[in-house]
């Protein structure tokens, strides 16, 4: 069989691509390895197609060639092309190196027994020192950018096997002051200097004069593979850091090099450093690293030789390289950095963090860098978060952190606040009023937002962010603690609808804050009403924050809740804090509160649990009881069929938590009648019986839904859409928290939770009466004359899509369209529920965007509005 045409190729790797696995389980993986090497060699292709054949051989090594055998083969076969190429300037001879590498590496091919990698290291070696360039291996032309791959695919041999060039150091270091690229030759030098003293100080030997070796050949020799058996343990990968455990698993401090191998070492480092200026930022960076890792653990060796470049570094706008001037610091401190250039970085980064005009995560990267700022000479317990010693608030004052900056900008910068006032409290002098002082308004400003009735969960999920950070930063200082608790209080006071927030709050906060505020909030909760509208969060904080010594106020409250219990949920969560009043002791008070539940619940399941729980208070003590309520830490052995049996029928009669086996999703709306309808679209992944979904509403903003009931499910076959009727009683989008009650194949009934439905703004649109035909003129003028003034006006700029007004319009639009002059004007009219009313005039598009007039007889509707017709286009 000949080769495969351009387009046969561009088909099959289409489908590889698309998924690997699959295509390689198929008829034709076996085969696209052996067809990929075959028609490498073919000369009917194009040197273009080839490349993108051996791209594939990057970037799916593993898969194309899966075992040893196969994937020395595959690099036999790389090289033998790579030879045969004829000396004319060719696209393949860097792909072609680059893939045999990478076979050998991912395939665990590499090492002595090798036939290709004996073939490949020598090629690769003389290469990148420019000894076999210009002889037989291509035209002149190609010398630099080959001479760059053979550097990189040494560095990356020199990755998976430590030690490999330990043997080459003197040869590549006497290519670094000659002609040639500089940037990938100086990092492979770098590495294979770490990587030689790594390997050296384990097996407890110096040097050896691997630095002052000459230029050897090793064509047609062996390779010296000693370094990479002593070096097989694993290395830290390349990056800016230095792990405190590091330096004793590498144990550079026992290398003890002679006085000459000092000097040739000091001499290869300084050549390194002097040249560094003329590579890119990021491997300035890593060369940093490494040079200052191969210096940090080697055993009376000052980093003295950092000291020109800190000049050169200290100002630079490049933030890797600003990275890499920090890890020095950390890993040498005072001994390269003195209390200057130590004032001088501090003062640099608050400055530059203060510009106007950082992007986000520039902006948070200086905020970082000064939050863990290495000091030469910190005080306090090793791993304690504190603020630099010379960063006093007079400099942080543009960093001080507001309402209006971006979440992530303002947890940090409230982060450095905190540390600010921890580090003036424990000095007792300072500023410390005015900070204390402004970090409570930003709380207080904080909690404000989060009250706000129907605003967005992020201003709520912030509020608590900032607490839990001034909690933990500020943990001992009642004088932060006392109005952060108060805050919090009338916090849940404006909003119960946020006891989870509260909930998880408590669950991660330090016993500094939880006690105390536990305590707050249970005389928040038990002071209201039982009758009160957000009975739901009452019960969920109370069966957090109950506790024994407070039951009589417990208790009444719980007495007056019973009665307005109506549903399943509520019952449920009355039943929760009985069971955590249990784990505390009880009393005569729970006795008597338990057995009118027992008879009161509508619930049978609630009926049973109530009566379950007074057994078990009558007649368990109180640490017994703890056992029995508490976590089962391993299934009870059966002792008999009969054991077997009634556990099965308890298990048969009791509702079971289960995972949800059903997916439900919103599908398209169709905006006809008198309510909104949304439509679901359900699918089983086993099969259900007797499905209810029941819709709970966040925040009340719609009337008790009616649970949507399911005869059947099974996974395989169409269902037919679900439609849930909505009732807003305001036209605002909303979230639904689903539950499934259904039955098994198996006859247990299972209850589980569904991710949360959305309801989109636009999923409340409703048409108005079709008007008389000739009279949909005077019908919309009335309407638009009937807004004002009770209502609002406004004016919206609508980004137009490629498609144009036209199509926006009849995809989004068309049920609500009463006049319309395609393709220039439309007056659209919308029923908003229960009793609210949208006009919207589209004006003659322009380039970019349409003007929009609209006018409602709700002004609280326009930032919705405005919203929605913004993000039409990009839902086109």
């Amino acid at each position: 069989m000949g080769p495969l045409s351009r387009e046969a190729w561009a088909q099959r790797l289409g489908a590889f691509r698309a998924s690997p696995s699959a295509f390689m389980a198929g008829a034709d993986g076996e085969d696209l390895g052996r067809d990929l090497l075959s028609d490498l060699r073919s000369e009917k292709l194009s040197e273009q197609t080839k490349v993108s054949l051996l791209a594939l051989s990057l970037e799916y090594p593993a898969q194309l060639w899966p075992d040893v055998p196969a994937a020395e083969a595959a690099a036999t076969s790389l090289l033998d092309i790579l030879v045969l190429l004829p000396p004319r300037p060719s696209a393949l001879r860097r792909p072609l190196l680059l893939a045999a590498t990478t076979v050998l590496a991912s395939g665990g091919v590499l090492g002595p027994t090798s036939g290709a990698s004996c073939r490949l290291l020598p090629l690769l070696l003389g290469l990148a020192t420019g000894r076999d360039v210009g002889r037989g291996f291509g035209p002149i032309s190609e010398q630099r950018p080959l001479q760059a791959t053979a550097c990189e695919c040494l560095r990356e041999l020199e990755s998976c096997k430590p030690g490999l060039l330990g043997g080459f150091l003197g040869l590549l270091r006497s290519q670094l002051g000659q002609e040639g690229p500089i940037q990938p030759l100086s990092l492979l030098l770098a590495l294979a200097l770490r990587n030689t003293l790594v390997v050296q100080s384990r097996s407890g030997a110096g040097l050896q004069g691997l630095l002052m070796a000459g230029v050897s050949s090793t064509g047609g020799g062996t390779w010296d593979w000693t370094l990479v058996k002593e070096g097989h343990a694993h290395l830290q990968p390349q990056a800016p850091c230095w792990p405190a455990t590091e330096e004793g698993a590498c144990g550079l401090a026992m290398l003890e090099p002679s006085p000459e191998e000092v000097r040739e070492l000091r001499a290869s480092v300084a050549q390194l450093l002097d040249t560094s200026y003329l590579l890119t930022p990021v491997a300035q960076a890593q060369l940093l690293w490494l040079l200052g890792w191969a210096l940090r653990g080697l055993r009376g060796q000052p980093p003295a030789l950092f000291k020109p470049q800190l000049v050169r570094l200290l100002g630079t706008a490049q933030l890797t390289l600003l990275h890499a001037v920090l890890a020095l610091k950390a890993a040498f401190g005072e001994a390269l950095f003195t209390s200057q250039d130590e004032a001088l970085l501090l003062r640099r980064l608050t400055l530059a963090a203060q510009h106007p005009a950082l992007p986000l995560p520039t902006h948070l990267f200086y905020l970082h860098c000064l939050l863990s700022f290495p000091e030469n000479w910190p005080l306090g317990p090793e791993g304690e978060e504190a603020a630099p010693l010379l960063l006093v608030p007079q400099l942080c004052r543009g960093l001080m952190p507001s309402l209006l900056h971006d979440p992530m900008v303002l947890l940090s910068r409230l982060h450095l606040l905190c540390l600010l006032c921890a580090e003036d409290e424990e000095e007792e002098k300072g500023p410390f009023q005015n900070l204390q002082w402004y970090l409570e308004e930003l709380l207080d400003g904080l909690r404000q937002r989060a009250a706000l009735d129907g605003g967005p969960r992020a201003l709520a999920t912030l509020c608590f962010q900032a607490s839990y950070l001034v909690a933990s930063c500020l943990a001992r200082q009642p004088m932060v603690l006392t109005p952060l608790i108060q805050g919090l209080a009338q916090l849940y006071q404006a909003r119960p609808v946020l006891a989870p927030h509260f909930v998880d709050f408590l669950d991660r906060v330090g016993p500094e804050l939880e006690e105390p505020l536990r305590m707050v909030l249970r005389q928040e909760v038990v002071s209201r009403p039982g009758r009160d509208e957000a009975l739901r969060w009452h019960l969920q904080m109370l069966a957090k924050v109950a506790e024994g010594d407070a039951q009589s106020a417990t208790l009444s409250f719980l007495q007056a809740a019973a009665a307005h219990c109506a549903n399943w949920g509520l019952q449920e969560a009355l039943l929760k804090v009985c069971r955590a009043l249990l784990r505390e002791g009880g009393g005569a008070g729970l006795a008597d509160l338990l057995q009118a539940l027992a008879r009161q619940l509508e619930d049978p399941d609630g009926r049973d649990h109530a009566r379950l729980y007074y057994i078990l208070l009558a007649h368990l003590a109180g640490p017994k009881l703890g056992v029995a309520l508490g976590p089962s830490l391993a299934a009870p052995a059966l002792a008999s069929s009969l054991m077997a049996e009634n556990q099965g029928f308890a298990a048969g009669l009791i509702v079971q938590e289960a995972l949800a086996p059903i997916q439900l999703s919103v599908g398209p709306q169709r905006a006809s009648g008198p309510l909104p309808v949304l439509q679901l679209q359900v699918e089983a992944r086993e099969p259900v019986y007797s499905l209810e979904l029941r819709f709970l509403v966040e925040r009340q903003l719609y009337a008790p839904l009616e649970p949507v009931h399911v005869p059947c499910l099974c996974p395989g076959r169409p269902a037919h859409p679900l439609f849930l009727p909505l009732r807003p009683r305001q036209p605002a989008p909303a979230r639904l928290e689903v539950q499934a009650l259904y039955t098994t194949p198996s006859g247990l009934t299972c209850h589980a939770h569904l991710p949360p439905l959305p309801v989109n703004f636009a999923d409340l649109f409703l048409p108005f009466p079709q008007p008389p035909e000739g009279a949909q003129p005077g019908f919309f003028e009335g309407l638009w004359d009937s807004c004002l003034p009770k209502g609002a006006e406004s004016r919206v700029w609508c980004p137009l899509g490629p498609q144009g007004l036209e199509t926006l319009v009849s995809r989004h639009l068309e049920p609500f369209v009463v006049v319309a002059q395609p393709p220039t004007s439309y007056h659209i009219a919308i029923r908003l529920p229960p009793n609210s009313m949208l006009l919207l005039r589209l004006e003659a598009p322009q380039v970019d965007g349409v003007p929009v007039a609209l006018r409602t007889d709700d002004w609280e509707v326009l930032p919705l509005v405005g919203d929605y017709l913004r993000g039409l286009a990009a839902t086109e």
